[in-house]
């Protein structure tokens, strides 16, 4: 991906901690509304403009794209995605010109912002999901990012839901431990008890439990200690999310203005934005937010049918053709909320 003025060096420090996650990404715009309310904006949004990293080429060639539904008009699409925490600088590769690469979006959730500005919806889409690729044939959605750079992602993901998305982000894991440690720690209740990989693994026991630097990072990293591998660990992801928003959100964060200038200044090193999305459009959009709590907002993993093994011998997880397309009209029509309370009240 193409990133606006970061000199060889600072890029190359950059690319040591390559993961990019996208999971902070509202927590972010929030806290550009709190500076808002509190008049701390103008300062605080040229450090995000400087610090923030800018994906010049973020969205495919305008003709191969989708077309905003009249009834979707105001609504808001943000495509948010990770990369390889493991990939190297070489399997990354040459960034700058946005070419393919050996690396992968580890995360990629789809957030949808009602023309009302009511409530949020925030979709996880596994990575093993099997779909097309445009120009590659069937693959797992990962691996856009490895075969076309963030434009070919954000074709494929257009492409699944007909939907057209208006911005895209992310964020590094490693922003994760600044940011929680700014917060003072985030707690989640923690569904099911785990022990974290590697020689410096953690033991999360079940219950509430306080996240903070190191800690969050092996909690949302965390796939192998679980039976059903990326399955538990989108789910953890969605509660670690949820805890940074609410936390962001409380009055003793919001009436800070110490504690809201570190949390900026700890995520805005991590984040790479599309070139749409400066200080200003995201200040814009969150103070159209300002009335949204964690209650409002809604997380869930796009249905699926399961794991299955491709032709070529993957392990994959296979598509559900019927309620993708269900997601989609819901999408279009700017209708998510009113599609996810029909599937609960029925039992998909």
């Amino acid at each position: 991906m193409a990133l606006h003025d970061i000199d060889a060096t600072e890029t190359r420090s950059r690319q040591r901690h390559p993961v990019r996650t996208t999971l902070l990404v509202f927590g972010a715009l929030v806290v550009v509304a709190a500076l808002v309310a509190g008049g701390y904006i103008f300062s605080l949004a040229q450090s995000f403009n400087q610090k923030a990293q800018t994906i010049e080429t973020a969205f495919p060639a305008e003709e191969s794209r989708p077309t905003t539904a009249p009834e979707a008009e105001g609504a808001v699409n943000i495509l948010l995605l990770g990369s390889d925490s493991r990939a190297t600088p070489e399997e990354l590769g040459d960034v700058d010109a946005a070419e393919p690469s050996d690396s992968r979006s580890d995360t990629m959730m789809l957030m949808h912002i009602p023309a009302d500005r009511q409530d949020i919806q925030v979709m996880s889409i596994m990575r093993d999901t099997w779909t097309d690729i445009p120009g590659h044939g069937e693959a797992k959605i990962n691996a856009a990012m490895a075969l076309g750079g963030v434009p070919l992602v954000v074709e494929t993901v257009e492409g699944l839901f007909d939907t057209r998305i208006d911005h895209v982000a992310s964020i590094d894991f490693e922003g994760f431990k600044g940011l929680t440690e700014a917060l003072g720690g985030v707690e989640v209740n923690n569904p099911v008890a785990f022990q974290s990989r590697g020689s410096k693994g953690e033991y999360f026991e079940q219950g509430p439990i306080t996240l903070e630097g190191d800690s969050a990072l092996k909690f949302v990293r965390e796939r192998y200690a679980f039976d059903d591998g990326d399955y538990q660990r989108v789910k953890n992801q969605q509660l670690f999310v949820k805890a940074v928003i609410s936390k962001v959100l409380t009055a003793g964060t919001l009436t800070d203005p110490q504690k809201v200038y570190q949390v900026v200044n700890q995520v805005s090193p991590y984040v790479a934005v599309d070139s749409t999305l400066d200080a200003s459009s995201v200040g814009s959009l969150a103070l159209s937010l300002r009335s949204i709590r964690g209650s409002d907002m809604e997380f869930f993993t796009l249905p699926n049918l399961g794991t299955g093994t491709s032709a070529d011998g993957q392990s994959i997880v296979v598509k559900d053709g019927a309620a993708i397309a269900q997601v989609a009209e819901a999408l279009q029509k700017d209708e998510l909320d009113d599609y996810l309370s029909a599937t609960a009240d029925t039992g998909q």
